[in-house]
């Protein structure tokens, strides 16, 4: 397969991710998963994942590409999941450097 056939698969298997804060946006790219703390425990994302809407509670939030990985500090806010996309919308969130 070559690389532009590689890079074309990749995008079609990934889905597109939204971070952000009251005071700003944090992140936004494709991903091909998403771990985040919701109020109740860990939740998975992957591409083509039904619609969902949950609150989010205190934890590592991890955005998984084929660049490596982006990991945020969250708290409070919801995590909405619709027609692809990922929407976190938090409270307080800051990244988490390697």
């Amino acid at each position: 397969m070559s690389d532009q056939a590689q890079a074309s698969s990749a995008q079609a298997a990934a889905m597109r991710v939204v971070v952000v804060t009251p005071e700003r946006a944090l992140f936004e790219g494709p991903a091909s998963a998403v771990v985040a703390p919701a109020f109740d425990g860990l939740v998975g994302i992957l591409p083509r994942h039904a619609p969902f809407l949950t609150l989010l509670g205190t934890g590592g939030l991890t955005i998984r590409s084929g660049d490596g990985e982006r990991r945020f500090s969250v708290s409070g806010g919801v995590l909405q999941v619709v027609d692809n996309v990922v929407r976190v919308v938090a409270a307080e969130a800051k990244p988490i450097e390697p």
